[in-house]
């Protein structure tokens, strides 16, 4: 892949990103305390659904990290090396990732 094409794809994995968490935004508001319009166990069932939109909320401003990095890497001409060793990580991986920053062997390791 060419550094046109991963952009792209980094920007198009972005823009998602960025769409779901406006769309979310709603359920990560905190749950009112209001006993007569809403029982315990809603209540309890909205604190949970609150708890999981704002850890998935986590995990897509993660990722948009992710993607930011990659962006800055592909600007500095280091995007492709692994962070660890230094080795070109393989195509394939950064097709399937284009923010991934470790090779196969340093991603295994841990």
């Amino acid at each position: 892949m060419d550094d046109d094409t991963i952009r792209a794809t980094l920007a198009a994995r972005r823009a998602e990103l960025v769409a779901l968490r406006e769309q979310s935004a709603e359920s990560r508001q905190p749950v009112t305390l209001d006993q007569q319009s809403v029982g315990r166990l809603s209540r309890m069932d909205a604190m949970q659904g609150q708890a999981m939109a704002q850890a998935a909320e986590q995990r897509r401003a993660t990722e948009i990290a992710r993607i930011d990095a990659a962006e800055r890497r592909l600007d500095d001409g280091t995007h492709g090396e692994c962070l660890r060793c230094g080795e070109e990580i393989e195509p394939k991986r950064l097709e399937i990732d284009p923010a991934a920053t470790l090779c196969v062997d340093c991603a295994r390791e841990g």
